[in-house]
């Protein structure tokens, strides 16, 4: 099959590289001409060190890349989505599909980025998530993550063109909770790494990833979710992966935080973009909105948006008024 992978990232790259891997013709774009002139001549992407591009891969700097290509994977950070899918979209194939990668909540319209991708493109969109880093797929390290979308047949052909045998994916006819999963799980990582930061030990952080997932799961429902989804790959398997892993920049900023940086000091450390905290204005935004109690959001919000400290919104947390675990707990 005919694939170009848009965006060049970590995420986009390893992709690109899986996509080779299954005999696939990929060309992977970037949108800055010197960088794609260095993966060529180098055959590495910084974003990657180490790792070398497979020789059949086509580096492009050029947006007609997407020519004719039945499967167009738009790999760009959440808050270029929609400009780089007006920037494609002129070249788009009549039936090409498009598959989102990329795990956000556009801030201010609060849209997922399948619907940023269709609006933008008018093309259908198939959302591929899950608990992935890029590092560890670009080296075939064994992971596994989930393709939605309403249609089957579109959820199946995302499904076939990505599963080999270090990488499998499973279907989902419920994008939306898959896309929210992918996206508040990043939330709730920033606030792991702040318990991190802070000194605190497993038990807090367990805590805070399980009541994490419940809020989760209560807004996804909310916006129309299935409650299952975050019982699976999109919701707690992506939240373990992310709450703990070395490779999280969700947790890195939030252990800066923890440790006494601002969150401005903590975003420029980590020196790219933390998605978790463009989230979490969103998220809050909606729980307003849908009238969803989600306290770990709002403590993330006060943090990152009004300048409370961690302690604060931790005494808080911890002296809310009690309560049973389950909202429906079967007592009369």
């Amino acid at each position: 099959m005919k694939i170009t992978v848009v965006g060049s990232g970590a995420w986009g790259t390893a992709l690109a590289i899986c996509l080779c891997k299954n005999g696939h013709d990929v060309t992977l774009w970037s949108h800055n001409p010197q960088k794609a002139e260095q993966m060529q001549a180098s055959g590495v992407n910084p974003a990657l060190p180490g790792i070398m591009l497979p020789p059949e891969l086509s580096i492009s700097a050029h947006a007609s890349c997407v020519e004719g290509r039945k499967l167009v994977v738009i790999a760009s950070p959440s808050f270029a989505i929609r400009s780089v899918c007006r920037t494609v979209e002129p070249y788009l194939a009549e039936d090409a599909l498009l598959v989102t990668v990329t795990k956000g909540i556009e801030p201010n319209t609060h849209l997922r980025m399948s619907q940023i991708a269709h609006a933008e493109t008018g093309k259908p969109v198939v959302a591929l998530t899950g608990p992935s880093h890029a590092e560890e797929v670009a080296r075939g390290i064994p992971t596994g993550c989930l393709a939605a979308s309403p249609d089957k047949v579109q959820a199946e052909l995302v499904q076939d063109a990505f599963m080999s045998d270090s990488f499998r994916v499973y279907t989902s006819p419920d994008i939306v909770g898959a896309e929210l999963g992918g996206a508040l799980k990043n939330v709730i990582a920033l606030c792991a790494g702040v318990t991190d930061g802070m000194g605190y030990g497993d038990n807090t952080k367990a805590m805070l990833m399980t009541r994490g997932l419940t809020e989760m799961a209560r807004l996804g429902v909310s916006l129309g979710a299935q409650k299952e989804t975050f019982a699976g790959l999109a919701g707690v398997g992506d939240l373990i992966v992310t709450c703990t892993s070395q490779h999280s920049r969700n947790r890195r900023a939030g252990m800066l935080i923890g440790s006494g940086e601002s969150t401005a000091d903590a975003m420029n450390k980590v020196g790219a973009v933390v998605e978790g905290y463009y989230a979490a204005k969103s998220a809050w935004e909606l729980a307003q909105q849908q009238g969803v109690d989600m306290p770990i959001v709002h403590a993330a919000y006060a943090v990152l948006y009004e300048g409370y400290s961690p302690k604060q919104v931790v005494e808080t947390l911890l002296n809310r008024s009690r309560k049973a675990e389950s909202e429906d707990a079967g007592w009369d």
